[in-house]
């Protein structure tokens, strides 16, 4: 078997939100597969799809300790999408930064949106009865715990500024950012409404999340597809289960293929010791 990507520690791999972990649907299409076939231990985070940032580290938090019940590990390295890098992070400031080796963040709103803050302006009753039928919907697909208003919440620019503030990158555990970038508003039929706002408000982005917000620490770079598309929020966990060109990257920075990109990030776990 190959084993580029067998690691010190197991891989647990936390989503983000809107989407559950699910067995025949997995949120990370093609990339935990890739990941096993070349030898790592992949496990999930299984927290709810709209939790608060407090309630989804909880569940996290037991996902990752029955990870090292299973392995005898001592550690996990995490993986985290979008806001699921947020409540990692969580995680490791309230006690599991030392069951935590590494965390990975991609595409996470680290400091918010500019977006967000002029949504949020909407008259409060909106805002609450829109998350109140997003609830709903979320608690009919599995969620424990729903509470879509507080997720909107941390997604302010104001609210991550103090997250930041109480949830700094822990000295302890090895940690990373990665961000990607649409090139248009044609790049991705989902994304074709929200890529011009948020380009307005927050500039460059994957169709959701700001190339500044997703910047934090051991920031690896902006990465985009070799074609005309580029790469947004719903390409970076393989919605569509294909490559995205069959065109060569022509720099570190160009991805063809999301799969091989993950490969890449856990190889280079391997060779850092995790």
């Amino acid at each position: 078997m190959n084993d580029d990507c067998c690691l010190k520690y197991p891989l647990l791999m936390v989503h983000g939100m809107g989407f559950r972990d699910r067995k025949h649907l997995c949120y990370w299409g093609r990339v935990p597969k890739t990941l096993e076939a070349k030898g790592a231990k992949v496990f999930f985070g299984n927290q709810d799809s709209v939790g608060s940032i407090e309630s989804n580290a909880e569940i996290i938090a037991r996902s990752l300790d029955e990870v090292l019940k299973q392995t005898g590990a001592e550690k996990v390295n995490i993986l985290a999408h979008s806001k699921g890098g947020l409540e990692s992070r969580y995680l490791i400031n309230h006690g599991y930064h030392d069951k935590v080796a590494s965390l990975t963040t991609i595409d996470t709103p680290h400091h918010g949106s500019k977006t967000v803050d002029f949504l949020m302006r909407a008259p409060k009753w909106m805002v609450k009865a829109a998350a109140r039928g997003n609830d709903i919907w979320m608690k009919i697909l599995g969620d424990r715990n729903p509470d879509s208003y507080t997720c909107f919440d941390i997604l302010t620019t104001r609210t991550a500024a103090q997250f930041n503030i109480d949830n700094p990158a822990p000295d302890d555990v090895y940690c990373q950012s990665y961000a990607f970038k649409c090139k248009s508003s044609f790049s991705d039929p989902v994304f074709c409404i929200t890529f011009p706002v948020v380009s307005r408000f927050d500039g460059e982005n994957d169709g959701m999340v700001s190339v500044n917000s997703a910047t934090w620490v051991n920031f690896k770079g902006v990465h985009t597809a070799p074609s005309k598309r580029g790469i947004s929020h719903a390409d970076v966990v393989d919605l569509r289960r294909r490559r995205f060109t069959s065109r060569a990257p022509s720099s570190n920075e160009e991805v063809s293929d999301i799969a091989n990109f993950y490969v890449d990030v856990v190889k280079e776990l391997k060779e850092m010791g995790y």
